[in-house]
């Protein structure tokens, strides 16, 4: 671990553009050497551990990381603050590399809360609106609020089992009925942090708002943070999971189907893609509480796919807007008659999106829609509406921003940097469409 480390300490100490991209790349398929074929968890310190469940986030960290430097580049040739840019990316890599390797429940709460800080400094800094003040307020609130129950029931779990190891920590810690309550609001927290429909009006604000190097981070690695959390607190709560699991996913599921309209009817461009990150959230997160085998791996196949394919959909966008100057579906039209190679790489995504084969997403929804099913058939129909409304505001988008008669303001000489943004969308898009080819890799962490 002190591998991947040691590096992200010395890029913080020595920040250089260039440089950054290429060593996180490199840290990214080290990583990958770390995989063990039978998911023994690996000890690398006395409070980091490595298994088959953390090692695909932290490379997920990584190359989100790396792909944000590279959209963000704008920033520094415009000199944007672009040291204090790279340096607070790359704290929040540090950060999150942290919360995805601890054992301790301690240190992954102080990790988990400290990612906030450098998020709130890129809405804050490098946002876009005066409105950037209240999606700060809006996330820090939310987050703040829910997480101190979470701490509160791990000083709990301290107190009564004199262990905070995760790996150590079994079911049977958690019987009785004050656990119960303890259990339940520990889970909040994480569903807050996912978010869980209905705790979910922070992220579409945080998104608006962000830079596109926070929309990136924000639906690529940190919304994962919280569903991380669940699966490992799952793993150990099975107890109030087994007693909440058909009200939490009732609420899940038309949760899914509420955010799928809203997304119908939603004008903004980038507010209609954090909300289709709600409805995937949603879904992942009924898969998550079925307690079973199928929707704990799918769980995490969700997790990388929704975080491939949502950043590169937020950067894809930013192009867009970058041309346009507008978020606006009513005002962005007939992209497909200028730039025909953007238009294929919005229809590719956008098929990724809606569960096309041969996606990551294909997989994930079919594990996470059989373990709904397996505990009440009852789901079938928001599930099927769901499904059902993924495609729909799916094309809706792309027929929206790619046909129609091309708008008179719309200046093509600052259209889209071409070289820049092929090999973001080709980084995003390759492991998303290869993973499929070789599921062990994410599908046996159990």
């Amino acid at each position: 671990m002190l591998k991947i480390l040691i590096p992200t300490i010395a890029l913080l100490l020595i920040p250089s553009w260039h440089h950054s991209i290429h060593t996180l790349m490199f840290l990214s398929l080290i990583l990958i050497l770390y995989f063990s074929p039978m998911n023994i968890p690996t000890s690398l310190t006395e409070s980091l551990t490595l298994d088959n469940m953390s090692i695909p986030l932290l490379i997920l960290s990584t190359w989100i990381t790396m792909l944000m430097l590279i959209a963000s580049y704008p920033i520094k040739t415009m000199k944007k603050l672009p040291h204090t840019f790279l340096i607070t990316c790359l704290a929040l890599l540090f950060f999150l590399i942290l919360s995805f390797s601890v054992n301790n429940l301690l240190m992954f709460y102080i990790a988990f809360e400290a990612s906030l800080i450098p998020t709130l400094f890129l809405i804050l800094t490098w946002g876009y609106q005066p409105e950037r003040l209240q999606a700060g307020l809006y996330s820090m609130m939310y987050t703040i609020t829910a997480s101190l129950p979470l701490l509160m029931g791990i000083a709990s779990i301290a107190h009564q089992f004199n262990s905070l190891n995760m790996f150590s920590l079994h079911p049977t810690c958690f019987l009785s009925n004050p656990s119960n309550l303890i259990s339940l609001v520990m889970m909040a927290a994480f569903m807050v942090k996912m978010p869980m429909y209905g705790v979910h009006l922070w992220l579409p604000k945080a998104h608006v708002e962000a830079p596109v190097a926070g929309s990136m981070v924000l639906a690529g690695v940190l919304l994962k943070l919280g569903s991380y959390g669940l699966l490992r607190m799952s793993n150990i709560i099975m107890s109030i999971n087994a007693a909440m699991s058909n009200s939490i996913m009732a609420i899940c599921m038309v949760g899914g189907v509420m955010t799928g309209l809203t997304c119908i009817r939603q004008p903004d461009l980038k507010a209609l893609i954090a909300y289709s990150s709600v409805a995937h959230m949603a879904l992942l997160t009924a898969g998550a509480m079925s307690n079973s085998l199928w929707g704990w791996e799918g769980a995490l196949a969700m997790m990388l796919a929704h975080g491939l394919c949502s950043s590169a959909l937020f950067a894809i966008a930013n192009s867009t807007y970058e041309t346009t100057q507008t978020r606006s579906l009513f005002l962005t039209k007939g992209m497909l008659s200028l730039f025909p190679a953007m238009t294929l790489w919005w229809f590719v995504l956008l098929a990724a999106n809606l569960g096309a084969p041969p996606s990551l997403n294909l997989l994930s929804e079919i594990m996470l829609l059989t373990s709904i099913l397996s505990i009440s058939t009852s789901l079938a129909i928001p599930i099927a509406l769901t499904s059902f409304m993924a495609a729909t505001y799916s094309l809706i988008l792309f027929t929206s921003t790619q046909h129609g008669s091309l708008p008179s303001f719309t200046n093509p000489l600052t259209m889209y940097s071409y070289t820049r943004t092929h090999i973001l969308m080709m980084l995003h898009a390759i492991p998303l469409f290869l993973l499929i080819m070789k599921t062990s890799l994410i599908c046996l962490w159990l």
